[in-house]
Parts: C-alpha cells; sequence; structure tokens
C-alpha cells in the first residue's frame, strides 16, 4: 500500500516549506505543515514529565497525551509561539505552529494516478508518495493508515 512518506531529516534543512497542496477546502492551505507538526511531537518530541510547554500556554492549547505526545487543539491556540520558546531542547519548531491551521487529507480521493501535489512541489523530495515498510532500523515509522515518517526519535535512556 502507498503512503505519503516524509523524510524530516530532508524536510527540516528547508527555512520555508516551498511544497504546494491541493487541499479542496482550503487553496490555501499548506497540509505538509500539519504533517510536519503530527510528526515531530510523536518522534522529535522529549516527552517532558513536567512539560514546560504545557505549561506556558496562555490558552490551555497544549496537552500531554497518555503516550506523552503532545496534541494542540488548533481552536484554542492563538500562535503566540510560547511553547516553542518554553520547549527546554527546542524540539517545538516555530513554523509549524501556525496561527491559521492546516489539514492534510493524504490525497486519498481523487489522485487518479497523479502523485500529490505536495509530493510533485517538494524540490528536495522529502514528501514522496510510495510503499515503504515500517522499520526501526532505518528510523521509519508509521503514523496512522497512511503516513509514513523518516525520522530519528528521541528516547529516553
Amino acid at each position: 500500500m502507498k503512503r505519503l512518506f516524509i523524510d524530516l531529516e530532508v524536510c527540516y534543512k528547508c527555512k520555508e516549506c516551498p511544497a504546494k497542496c491541493s487541499y479542496f477546502y482550503h487553496p490555501e492551505n499548506k497540509g505538509i505543515i500539519n504533517l510536519l507538526e503530527l510528526a515531530s511531537h510523536i518522534l522529535v518530541c522529549r516527552k517532558c514529565e513536567e512539560a514546560p510547554c504545557v505549561k506556558s500556554c496562555p490558552n490551555e492549547a497544549l496537552e500531554k497525551q497518555s503516550d506523552g505526545s503532545l496534541k494542540r487543539y488548533s481552536m484554542r491556540c492563538t500562535g503566540c509561539k510560547t511553547c516553542t520558546l518554553a520547549c527546554p531542547f527546542g524540539a517545538i519548531y516555530p513554523e509549524i505552529v501556525p496561527y491559521l491551521t492546516s489539514q492534510c487529507d493524504h490525497c486519498l480521493k481523487g489522485l487518479k494516478g497523479e502523485l500529490p501535489e505536495c509530493v510533485k512541489s517538494c524540490p528536495e523530495k522529502a514528501v514522496q508518495y510510495i510503499e515503504v515498510k515500517e522499520s526501526k532500523e532505518k528510523d521509519i515509522y508509521f503514523i496512522g493508515d497512511n503516513l509514513a515518517v523518516h525520522a530519528i526519535p528521541w528516547k529516553k535512556e
């Protein structure tokens, strides 16, 4: 089964994501930013016990999940980026905490043999639409049913 595959090690080298999105409901959508936020909250976040990012949010828009990962409530978030400043490890990137939240539907409907717009427009090939297998040895992880991410996850030793 083909999935959207994001290589975070390549993706984070760009200062601003040039990938376009063909999300039907919002032409200015940057769905890739939504995927980067999700991936970083699951794989890059240090999952601090005290979670200074959560405590710093003036709107209670961040919540620590039972697995230690973060969840951002976009309807509460004002994009103040206080959480990015509070993170002692710099694991919450300001570029992926937008005020206007985008969504990604993984282009599951309407592809008709074509590549998703994000794949076609990513100049670094950090976003691909390929068949990929989950592999901890290769640092490839599945997030949900339609997304695979290459990232070196942080592990508490």
